[in-house]
């Protein structure tokens, strides 16, 4: 009997979405012509770029990406300075209301941003009114600058549970509060939209940095002009943060709320990796930037040969599967401890895993000039692995595991005239410089 093919589909706040896969609020979903093509090419939802009434004319700086390479690698993150739609309201929700006519399968999230209680109020029953799946309210969008607006709401608690509060008493659809990345503890600003009555949390928006300066003219990129800023920056180098965050809520007991995640995605291996750690469905913004809608058809690819090689049926399975095994680093056993191992027959002698170890790492390696091979010296080994992250052979340099029992080497002075130079003498406080003993 043939298996059957795993399902993909998710249910996040009552809404069934056919896949994980969204078009985050972010210039990828700025239009129904945009998010039309989206669909067709597989993705299982939208959010929306953010809505704002007509009372703030939006107008986008030129140019307004940067993007930071490194090496032959393109777009490890893009930096941005656009802020919520420079669209009229009406033309936005007038393509809203076509999109669910003609794509009845597929989610649309409207993302929302209201600069006082009425407008919050007016954009989350208007969104309703034309069809809205689900709201988004934006409370993480670092490059608004108009005071208790953007990530500066998200910051604080008041507002998040205010705000929140407001747009739930004006509508009857969920509503999901996205978290801003510019801060230290987001379990706490979630905990405010929770509230507040959010029924659903996604995070994380982009983080506020700066992806390079020109050189000639000390102007920070994107250079508007004359004038640089530190703005939203997305991307794969945003996916340890990304991932972070969405695992401290998922294990919170006290939040306990669904989870959208984003920052990063582009292949299947990212998407299950946020569905591991507690997130249910998965925002997409610098992944289609750099690849187009098609990356979707990839993501589905790798992500139900996956399920069907570990005999996983439902999406939903995955969800927050590596939580059990994710804690802090007291838990580690450091009674166990390992070394790396090296394929020799495949090394072809670059000498670069000396070069590591000698200068960042355990001064365990030995370079034999004759064979142009490193040689190991396996109790001065720290298994730092830095070695096999810059090995030009993937898979040459690997992890293994030593006996119970098994110690390294503890570290010494080599040179013993040193120690008689070196005396050590212990500071004795006698509260001389006024301080407390």
């Amino acid at each position: 009997m043939a298996q059957k093919k795993p399902d993909l589909s998710i249910e996040f706040c009552g809404k069934t979405y056919k896949n994980p896969f969204l078009l985050s609020s972010s210039p990828v979903s700025n239009s129904a012509e945009m998010v039309e093509r989206a669909f067709d090419a597989g993705w299982g939802g939208v959010v929306f770029k953010t809505l704002g009434s007509d009372r703030l004319r939006i107008d986008h700086p030129s140019p307004r990406m940067n993007s930071s390479n490194y090496g032959s690698r393109r777009l490890v993150s893009v930096q941005n300075v656009e802020q919520t739609t420079d669209r009229p309201l009406k033309d936005n929700l007038m393509e809203l209301l076509y999109l669910n006519k003609h794509y009845p399968d597929s989610q649309t999230v409207h993302s929302i941003m209201g600069f006082a209680d009425k407008e919050w109020e007016y954009l989350a029953r208007m969104s309703e009114d034309h069809g809205a799946d689900m709201l988004e309210l934006n409370f993480s969008c670092p490059n608004m600058t108009i005071e208790g607006s953007g990530h500066d709401a998200g910051k604080s608690f008041y507002d998040l549970e205010h705000y929140t509060s407001i747009v739930k008493r004006a509508v009857s659809i969920p509503v999901m509060a996205k978290m801003t990345p510019n801060i230290t503890d987001m379990t706490e600003t979630a905990m405010a939209a929770k509230n507040g009555g959010a029924d659903a949390i996604s995070a994380i928006n982009t983080v506020s940095g700066i992806s390079g300066i020109d050189l000639d003219s000390f102007i920070p990129l994107p250079n508007v002009f004359g004038h640089g800023a530190s703005s939203g920056t997305s991307g794969p180098g945003m996916k340890p943060i990304g991932l972070r965050f969405i695992s401290d809520m998922a294990k919170d007991p006290d939040l306990n709320l669904p989870l959208s995640g984003m920052g990063g995605i582009e292949t299947w291996i990212d998407a299950l990796e946020y569905l591991l750690v507690g997130a249910s469905t998965l925002q997409v913004t610098t992944g289609i930037m750099h690849y187009g809608y098609v990356i979707v058809q990839d993501m589905i690819e790798g992500l139900t040969d996956y399920m069907a090689s570990k005999g996983i049926g439902k999406l939903s399975d995955l969800v927050g599967g590596t939580l059990p095994k994710l804690g802090k680093t007291d838990l580690f056993d450091l009674d166990r401890q390992g070394v790396v191992e090296y394929d020799l027959d495949r090394c072809i002698g670059c000498g670069q895993c000396v070069n590591v170890c000698t200068d960042a790492g355990g001064q365990a390696l030995e370079w034999k000039s004759e064979t142009r091979r490193p040689e190991l010296t396996e109790d001065k080994c720290l298994s730092c692995m830095l070695c096999s992250f810059v090995c030009p052979i993937s898979g040459l340099i690997k992890y293994k595991a030593m006996p119970e029992g098994w110690k390294r080497r503890e570290t010494a002075v080599r040179d013993p005239s040193l120690e008689k130079e070196l005396k050590y003498e212990p500071y004795v406080h006698d509260g001389s410089d006024g301080c407390l003993v």
